[in-house]
């Protein structure tokens, strides 16, 4: 089915108390294995790609966005679930504004080093942009943690209940990404959310809440923060942990023969080993969201 619009995607998790899952991809086959348990398990998704890996000066090779874009509304209109497609975490605004060019229905402008002013202003203009354009915008306010070390670096910014009401109702965006306690890139381990913030920011905020870093946030804190107003949840890190293990075994375990590791479609194909590991992954965490079985055809 063509993209649903994100807005009614979100009106539904909220008016029903459950989170939509934002588990991202990297290429066709972590895209196919996402959709592949959004269908087993009759989920609404995002898909969608990450925008600061995308459009960071230090790649190799410059990446093709547009190529992303109809990659993700292919991959929505042959699923027999309801997608909304994202372009995720950006702070490069060019890219953001081409993004709902090419035909991503949810953006997020993300830029920690921008001053809480420069921030305000720049979202504004790219949340009237997209909105221009029928394309929903998502914002953060507060700094999550990092754990790519393998340790929590205690850099981060817990969101303040005002300034996130006061970001929100400058700027008209339609989600707000928070830091509760949540962790960007937890490597192992779990932190449990702040969950008396959260419910101080929903009193502030009338848009639906977001938390990224889903890999290390545990079971029982997200579904209470699913009551207080969360209706995306974001996950990556562990994704492509089981990704990578997979392939690697596959690649251990093969022959010798390039076509049964790369395309044919079998035991050993490194294709599938991927598709299937980030499956398999997503069914471990999507029943947790409550959007198990909310699919509308």
């Amino acid at each position: 089915m063509p993209l649903k619009p994100v807005f009614d995607l979100l009106h539904d998790a909220l008016e029903k108390k459950y989170a939509l899952g934002y588990f991202e991809s990297w290429n066709f086959e972590s895209l196919q294995g996402v959709l592949d348990a959004a269908e087993q398990t009759r989920s609404p998704i995002i898909i969608g790609f990450n925008g600061d890996f995308m459009s960071r000066a230090g790649r190799r090779l410059p990446e093709r966005l547009r190529c992303y874009a109809e990659l993700g509304k292919a991959a929505a209109s042959g699923a027999s679930v309801p997608c909304g497609l994202i372009f995720n975490e950006c702070p490069r605004d060019e890219w953001v504004r081409d993004a709902t060019l090419a035909g991503f229905n949810l953006v997020m402008p993300a830029d920690p080093e921008a001053s809480y002013e420069d921030y305000v202003r720049r979202v504004t203009a790219l949340t009237e942009h997209a909105h221009q354009r029928g394309v929903a915008v998502e914002a953060e306010i507060g700094q999550l943690p990092s754990g790519a070390s393998g340790e929590v670096k205690e850099d981060g910014r817990m969101t303040d209940p005002e300034m996130a009401g006061r970001f929100v109702r400058a700027t008209g965006v339609d989600l707000l990404a928070v830091s509760v306690g949540n962790v960007h890139v937890m490597l192992r381990g779990e932190r449990e959310l702040d969950l008396e913030r959260l419910a101080c920011i929903q009193e502030q905020v009338s848009i639906p809440l977001v938390l990224h870093g889903g890999t290390g946030i545990p079971g029982i804190a997200l579904q209470e923060a699913i009551r207080r107003g969360v209706a995306k949840v974001n996950y990556g890190t562990y994704l492509k942990q089981r990704y990578l293990k997979a392939v690697s075994f596959a690649l251990q375990k093969g022959n010798a023969n390039p076509h049964e590791l790369l395309g044919i479609g079998g035991d050993w194909d490194v294709m599938v080993a991927g598709r299937i590991a980030v499956r398999d992954a997503v069914l471990e965490r999507i029943e947790l969201l409550g959007c198990c079985g909310r699919a509308k055809i």
